[in-house]
């Protein structure tokens, strides 16, 4: 063998060595990136900024924001998919028309989809999947819900004689508190516990909002709002989250009554707030960006959903974010394991503090790792937008500090889990 081929063998052995992490923060021309993301500010339910706002409308402000942002030609946005739980008929004809106020050609194509908590990420995947196939040049995965007008009893569909008669199909439709509480007993989470996640989540969330953390991914909107005092109807500048709140300890949130069950553990305080909201997200292969001269905030890198019993519907992100690095590591060829260690934030959705604590603990997850600008607990829970959302919370964060890999995840109502791998730039 001459030095020339010891030399290849060599860089060759070195190569294969390498571990995934390493192979992750490599770049290639293939990579699909986002170049620009944001989202409204959350407002609670029924009585914050947006009660009076109409999903459409909160779609169509993020993704004129998203074209302000980017300065993208819209004509280039192929495909727009929308996550969307509550509205009636997915709000497919809504948000085609939101797409098209918001500045869209009609050559640009809109869908909504409806995967409930993981929607919003579910349409950021289900783009950069079109992109990797080769479908579409540039699309934008989003999210939105307005639970002020379309949350309540009609957000649940009858079920048929055939679907009660089956257990597990039956427990799809056990209410997400009631099978919360009965998971926090069976695997023995203390109210004790919970509150103090769900104090620290708050306390994160007020530090993070006064020193201004959340103002770089929240896009403000003007809108209607109906004072439920005097009915005079304003204008007002909705820019930031009004969930959230100072002075919230585990000895405030220990004086209120469960929820669900009389000795339960499970209240408003520690569960995700119903909240209004939209977010978006901008994509293409890294290629397509450094033609366009667009920045580059992050990539994703693999994404993996799975499914679990319904009425442990809140184990998903458990079993999800294990399955995500796994894909993430088979995605660069292998290499030593992606774990959780290697990962810098972990973004999991607070649907209720029980769930998000257990599979916390499950997987070995530092607390200092999760949510650190907060979660859902502290400033809400808008459905089908919280996937989307959780993008612009981690790659923002991520670039602040300096870190480069980060997960999103979330359970998903009736026994799913889903979750992504993203490296910022």
């Amino acid at each position: 063998m001459g030095a020339f081929e010891r030399l290849s063998q060599i860089s060759g052995q070195i190569a294969g060595s390498k571990s995934a992490k390493d192979k992750l923060l490599q770049k290639s021309p293939d990579d699909i990136v986002v170049t620009a993301c944001l989202r409204t500010a959350f407002t609670k339910g029924g009585k914050g900024g947006f009660k009076d706002t109409p999903a459409a409308d909160l779609m169509a402000g993020v993704l004129k924001g998203l074209l302000e942002r980017s300065k993208v030609d819209p004509a280039l946005v192929e495909d727009v998919c929308v996550g969307e739980v509550l509205a009636p008929g997915g709000g497919a004809t809504e948000m085609r028309a939101a797409a098209l106020v918001a500045g869209f050609p009609e050559t640009t194509a809109v869908r909504t989809l409806n995967r409930q908590c993981s929607s919003g990420l579910q349409a950021v995947v289900d783009v950069a999947n079109q992109i990797r196939a080769g479908m579409i040049e540039v699309g934008i995965g989003a999210g939105v819900e307005s639970m002020s007008l379309q949350y309540g009893p009609q957000a649940v569909t009858e079920f048929s004689d055939l679907l009660e008669s089956h257990t597990e199909a039956a427990n799809c439709k056990v209410p997400m508190g009631v099978l919360s509480e009965d998971m926090a007993r069976d695997l023995n989470i203390s109210r004790a516990d919970q509150d103090a996640f769900a104090a620290a989540s708050y306390q994160k969330a007020w530090k993070a909002q006064q020193d201004g953390l959340f103002d770089e991914e929240i896009h403000p909107l003007t809108v209607k709002f109906t004072d439920p005092k005097s009915g005079e109807v304003k204008t007002i500048t909705v820019n930031r989250d009004d969930g959230v709140r100072s002075g919230i300890t585990p000895e405030s949130l220990g004086k209120i009554r469960a929820a669900f069950a009389e000795n339960g553990t499970i209240h408003a305080g520690n569960a995700s707030q119903v909240s209004d909201g939209a977010a978006a997200v901008l994509l293409m292969r890294r290629s397509t960006a450094e033609r366009l001269g667009q920045p580059i905030l992050g990539r994703l890198a693999a994404a993996s959903v799975v499914g679990v019993k319904p009425l442990l519907m809140g184990i998903g992100p458990w079993k999800a974010i294990p399955r995500a690095l796994e894909l993430a590591t088979a995605s660069v060829g292998g290499g030593s394991a992606l774990t959780v260690n290697d990962v810098d934030i972990f973004e999991i959705n607070e649907a209720f503090a029980s769930q998000c604590l257990w599979c916390a603990r499950e997987l070995g997850i530092p607390a200092e790792k999760i949510n650190p600008k907060g979660g859902a607990i502290a400033f809400g829970h808008p459905l089908g937008c919280t996937g989307a959302r959780q993008v612009s919370t981690l790659l923002y964060e991520l670039r602040r500090r300096g870190q480069k890999i980060g997960v999103t995840s979330m359970c998903i109502g009736t026994g799913m889990g889903m979750a992504a791998v993203w490296v910022a730039e």
